[in-house]
């Protein structure tokens, strides 16, 4: 009996389908790569369901032949690769000719469609990957792909389908990239007819970047093109200190007008960046490289995510090094906003038992150090796994509260750390660790119990906020108040902020945090909140 046997075409159109389509945003990405390669002037994607109900997507391209509606549904068909010498000269984004045959396996699919050197558009239906229908109908040059019931013979992958809102965020970071890559078509996207993308044309790069991502383009620096040698080019737009993301949501890389991923050069370039921005705060930046076709390989993922750069480490070392050299020059000074007062490195701020802050005068005495330390650690609980304390191992049988008690106050290093002299040990204490530490416990305390502190604002803060995180917002606005932060729409990208947590040293990151979607899910926790 043989246990080898040749799977049957209907199953192995499902399995290749599920190689490609892995969610709807898989769906968009896929046709809307074929319109740009049909030279579409304007796309307009109409969803519903995030895409689980269905996709609509209509271009002005130069639309489909009448006897290739047929074959362009076939695996393997494309316009795109005639011989194998093509496959190491690939300047099209879709090329494989999977993208058509795996959604139709997979969906209700009608295509409709216009060759601009014909007069006539013909529709056809698929339904499971089968030909229901093929007719002519009425409609103006380009083409128009209608998606319905995605999945709906393949159930077990449609049951691993997200959140609406989720797969909504997923479907706007897809095309976002494609938005700064061709800053001269015009881009609308709705979901059940309302508006969530409306770019119109932009005259540059830049202006494009700034809109769809809402950033300041007075923060953003625009590097000149840059030429490695005679097969290689750098165009670099860098955020300055005053962006500020609480994760890698803005970071792009192009390589020959392709969007990828690139571990090593995301790397390397938010290193470049830990000189001016904290730890856990991440830049915003956009890298565009042209290199010789014969030196990328663009075939080594499924989906085209990825590609494999030959001398790699050079190109990397140069990015690196332009970074670094453009933010030392031309960023612009951080501009700062603090609720409760400036604090610079000469003027640091010290917790006292309510939450209030002070600053150290130079002329401290030893006795009003001793003071505020006591303040400081009043209300502490040491005996918790506390990473400010964990580390601390005590000599002798008093507890660390005690010891510090009765220690004497003997100096401070780099107004930073405490010396305390005990009787059998020296204890170091990070002041300001320790006081970050005594806000997280405070505010996890109140917000746990529904009382958190609140400051109000006489005038809101304006947040600049992002296509995905104003979906997030729009569906998380009741418990955004229950984390002590008041929110309303100042403009249709513009968040106001009222009132947020009094502990919060910087509000704009603390709801940015919550704002955001880490992978699949969202970072409606306290950690997010607290982290800043």
């Amino acid at each position: 009996m043989n246990h080898v046997k040749v799977l049957p075409e209907d199953l192995i159109s499902k399995i290749a389908a599920g190689e490609v389509i892995e969610r709807p945003a898989s769906v968009i990405k896929e046709l809307i790569e074929n319109s740009f390669d049909a030279e579409s002037k304007t796309l307009e994607i109409n969803i519903e369901g995030s895409g689980k109900k269905s996709i609509t997507i209509k271009d002005d391209g130069c639309g489909i032949f009448s006897q290739d509606l047929e074959t362009i549904f076939l695996r393997h068909a494309t316009s795109k690769i005639k011989d194998y010498n093509d496959l190491f000269s690939i300047k099209s984004l879709g090329f494989r000719g999977e993208a058509l045959y795996s959604i139709a396996a997979i969906s209700d699919l009608t295509l409709t469609s216009r060759h601009r050197d014909s007069q006539d558009a013909w529709q056809i239906h698929l339904r499971g990957g089968n030909k229901k229908s093929i007719h002519p109908v009425n409609m103006s040059q380009g083409t128009k792909i209608e998606i319905k019931e995605l999945f709906f013979n393949t159930p077990a992958r449609r049951k691993f389908l997200k959140s609406d809102t989720t797969e909504l965020h997923q479907i706007v970071n897809t095309i976002t990239p494609y938005t700064i890559l061709f800053p001269q078509i015009k881009f609308f996207l709705t979901h059940y007819k309302k508006m969530i993308i409306d770019l119109p044309t932009a005259s540059s790069r830049l202006k494009r970047i700034a809109k769809v991502l809402n950033l300041d383009p007075n923060h953003i620096l625009e590097t000149e093109t840059i030429t490695l040698d005679d097969n290689t080019r750098l165009k670099l737009y860098l955020s300055d200190i005053n962006i500020q993301r609480a994760r890698k949501d803005m970071q792009f890389i192009f390589v020959n007008n392709r969007p990828v991923q690139n571990h090593l050069i995301s790397y390397h370039i938010n290193q470049a960046y830990r000189a001016i921005l904290p730890p856990e705060i991440f830049p915003f930046f956009a890298i565009f490289i042209d290199i010789a076709f014969d030196n990328i390989d663009v075939n080594i993922h499924p989906t085209k995510r990825e590609v494999k750069i030959k001398n790699d480490f050079q190109i990397i070392n140069s990015l690196r090094s332009i970074s670094e050299e453009n933010l030392i020059r031309f960023s612009k000074p951080k501009q700062i906003f603090t609720p409760g007062g400036n604090f610079t490195n000469e003027n640091p701020p010290l917790l006292d038992s309510v939450g209030e802050t002070q600053g150290l005068e130079r002329d401290n005495t030893s006795q009003k150090i001793s003071q505020d330390t006591n303040k400081l650690f009043a209300s502490f609980d040491f005996n918790s796994q506390s990473t400010v304390f964990q580390n601390y191992k005590t000599v002798s049988d008093k507890s660390l509260k005690q010891q510090l008690k009765e220690a004497k106050y003997i100096g401070q290093f780099n107004r930073k750390y405490l010396f305390f002299e005990s009787s059998e040990s020296l204890l170091v204490i990070d002041q300001h660790a320790a006081q970050e530490r005594i806000t997280y416990e405070t505010l996890i305390t109140q917000i746990e119990i529904s009382t958190p502190q609140i400051q109000r604002l006489l005038t809101p803060i304006l947040l600049n906020a992002s296509a995905q995180e104003l979906i997030v917002w729009e569906n998380q606005k009741e418990e955004l108040e229950k984390f002590g932060f008041s929110t309303t729409l100042f403009d249709e990208n513009t968040i106001a902020l009222h009132s947020h947590p009094i502990l919060i040293k910087d509000p704009k990151i603390g709801l940015r945090n919550l704002l955001s979607l880490d992978g699949e899910n969202r970072r409606f926790d306290l950690d997010s909140l607290a982290r800043r």
